[in-house]
């Protein structure tokens, strides 16, 4: 299994939304490095729905359901889309604050590189997440 973390702006599309719809399709990513992840996941991989700009916290867990297919956004192939659905909400968020104080963290690409809106998360990380969002 591999683990990700999926940003969006939780004014357009939030974890709220996804969960009442019950399934949604992950779609309009056009950035090469993030068009690339979404390519590499796979049915029942795990990520963080990440609310960006407004919040800037980890707020749930979600899964994929679909693996890739063409952005039903776009007339261009170049580009993809996966199915996700929700798993639950986390007990507290997670802010990119608090990920950034934790020295535990400083490899998270959510630290390094805060602006990619589809990456990978390694199991230690986020394993380690969903302990702080217990705390």
């Amino acid at each position: 299994m591999n683990y990700w973390l999926l940003k969006s702006e939780p004014d357009v599309y939030g974890f709220e939304k996804l969960q009442k719809e019950g399934k949604g399709t992950w779609d309009g990513v056009r950035n090469y490095q993030a068009r690339n992840n979404l390519r590499d996941m796979l049915v029942g991989d795990l990520a963080f729905f990440y609310h960006s700009n407004i919040g800037q916290e980890i707020v749930g867990v979600i899964r994929i359901s679909k693996a890739h297919f063409p952005d039903p956004t776009i007339d261009d192939d170049r580009w993809l889309a996966v199915e996700v659905e929700p798993v639950y909400l986390l007990k507290r968020p997670v802010t990119l604050k608090e990920l950034k104080a934790d020295p535990r963290f400083e490899e998270l690409l959510l630290v390094r590189h805060s602006r990619l809106s589809v990456m990978p998360v390694s199991k230690e990380h986020f394993d380690a997440i969903l302990a702080l969002s217990e705390l």
